[in-house]
């Protein structure tokens, strides 16, 4: 299967969810969950982050959008991956995410 460089960026509300329970199991190119979060009122295009079953955070607002369409008309074609880890960044920056589209090939 092909996949093609399609976004990357830290997780938004890392502090504030289950990140340190998952923290000492996230490496670089772990493989992460993208969900979109249907029932969000403050933004429609919500997407969520899982390691396994922790809520990592959020796609950041501004940048979720193209992915939220996708996965709400139901075209999960992504794979999401941990690309960077930052131990002496502040919470929000110690986790980088990218994100690949992957072909039907």
């Amino acid at each position: 299967m092909k996949r093609e460089h399609f976004a990357h960026f830290h997780i938004a509300g890392f502090s504030y969810y289950e990140g340190v329970l998952a923290f000492k199991n996230l490496k670089v190119g772990k493989q992460v969950t993208l969900k979109h979060e249907s029932k969000n009122i403050k933004d429609k295009y919500a997407v969520e982050i899982y390691h396994e079953e922790n809520k990592l955070g959020y796609i950041p607002k501004g940048e979720n959008r193209q992915i939220a369409k996708l996965l709400i008309t139901g075209n999960d074609c992504f794979e999401a991956r941990v690309q960077w880890i930052n131990l002496d960044s502040y919470p929000e920056g110690q986790i980088g995410i990218i994100v690949y589209l992957l072909s039907k090939e």
